[in-house]
């Protein structure tokens, strides 16, 4: 990737690896071969030049006013421009500071320098719901790319990532030849965990959750396939688990739902309420053209693309004529989606509803389907008489899976 082209651009569902691919690539070019001891990259390279590199990350942040983002953008450009012998500016110029620094960066070593650019579109999901102010933030983030197309000539990579796909339109108009390698075969593979990876690399720590868990050998692999693998972001990509989930799982030893207890963007969740998602299509499977997923998020005019690059769905299956077969990756993902939406399906308190769920499989679980019944039972008296407003989705209970 680092010896084809000029401007690349992935998409990955957060806590994916992505700010460690960007930390990676990092230190890669600013000549850390220290780092890369024993592994392919420490002989492929032959030169390990420094390079001068500006890393940028958007991740961290909340940008619900404009001044957030400048207030960013000021103590990042800052900080370079007093590494540059540059005078430090506040003013909102940005592509005007940014085409300085970069030209005082080769000036200074020589070199061409490197951009790399973390979850660029956090400032534009946060202003998701007040469009005036995200159109601000995307005029103003397009100001601090405009020059990279022109300094092309002196730049040797710039990279970019984030979980959604604004269109380029939005921020990268003058970038026509940005690569996008978010769908492609080659780079699937390139955040996240292999299924390989975990059989080849992993033994003791699946070892040591079988044993805690009273699980063989082979059960624990069976059980962390069900629970976090899954996901395929091209035709041809190989399983990849969850990297979050599976690590902390193998640490704790336990099988819980930790990529998922880490937060749904209110934005989707939301979003699922308005167009009345109803999970039933994504528990089997649903046909989706590319240009149906894969596309830009402010232009959706329903919560696909949201939920397939937030990595709540994923290619299940390929058909001919460039169609897809979408779905739930694994098990923590399905029960964690419908957990997110039963607020939409029971207007009552979450917390009874919560209760209700774990009651009704404990009675599943004894194989005493009277007081599942029962329970059944309970849930459907809740269910108002005056339903003349109520859609579909109100009579669908959340599914659970073991």
């Amino acid at each position: 990737m680092t010896h084809t082209d000029l401007y690349y651009f992935l998409s990955r569902p957060r806590r994916f690896g992505k700010s460690l691919l960007v930390s990676t690539l990092q230190y890669y070019f600013e000549g850390r071969k220290d780092l890369f001891s024993a592994l392919a990259m420490e002989k492929l390279e032959t030169e390990w030049k420094k390079y001068p590199v500006f890393k940028l990350s958007f991740a961290g942040n909340k940008y619900i006013t404009e001044e957030d983002l400048a207030d960013t953008l000021n103590l990042k450009l800052g900080e370079w421009e007093r590494q540059y012998g540059l005078t430090p500016s506040d003013k909102s110029a940005w592509g005007v500071r940014f085409e300085l620094l970069i030209k005082a960066a080769y000036e200074s070593t020589g070199l061409p320098p490197v951009v790399l650019v973390d979850e660029y579109d956090a400032p534009l999901l946060d202003s998701m719901e007040t469009p005036e102010l995200q159109l601000t933030l995307k005029n103003e983030m397009r100001k601090l790319f405009s020059p990279l197309k022109d300094l092309g000539g002196i730049l040797r990579f710039v990279f970019l990532t984030g979980i959604s796909k604004f269109s380029q339109l939005s921020i990268f108009s003058e970038l026509n030849n940005l690569k996008a390698i978010t769908m492609n075969d080659e780079y699937a593979a390139i955040c996240g965990i292999t299924r390989e990876d975990v059989l080849t690399q992993m033994q003791p720590e699946i070892q040591a959750l079988a044993n805690k868990n009273g699980l063989t050998y082979d059960g624990a692999c069976n059980a962390l396939q069900k629970q976090y693998d899954g996901y395929h972001f091209s035709k041809n990509s190989p399983n990849v688990y969850n990297p979050f989930s599976l690590i902390n799982a193998l640490s704790d030893k336990e099988l819980a739902n930790y990529w998922f207890s880490t937060g749904t963007p209110t934005i989707l969740t939301r979003l699922m309420r308005k167009y009345k998602v109803d999970p039933v299509p994504f528990e089997t499977g649903f046909e989706a053209s590319q240009d149906m997923f894969d596309a830009p998020t402010e232009t959706a005019k329903n919560p696909i693309p949201m939920l397939y690059q937030s990595g709540y769905l994923t290619i299940k299956s390929t058909k001919a004529g460039n169609r897809y077969v979408l779905g739930f990756p694994n098990n923590e993902v399905r029960l964690g989606f419908l957990k997110a939406l039963m607020p939409y399906y029971a207007i009552d308190d979450v917390v009874d509803n919560d209760s209700f769920l774990l009651r009704f499989v404990d009675a599943l679980e004894e194989k005493d389907i009277e007081k599942a019944l029962v329970q059944i039972r309970a849930f459907m008296s809740g269910i108002p008489y005056n339903a003349e407003h109520k859609d579909e989705n109100h009579y669908k209970a959340p599914q659970t899976t073991h």
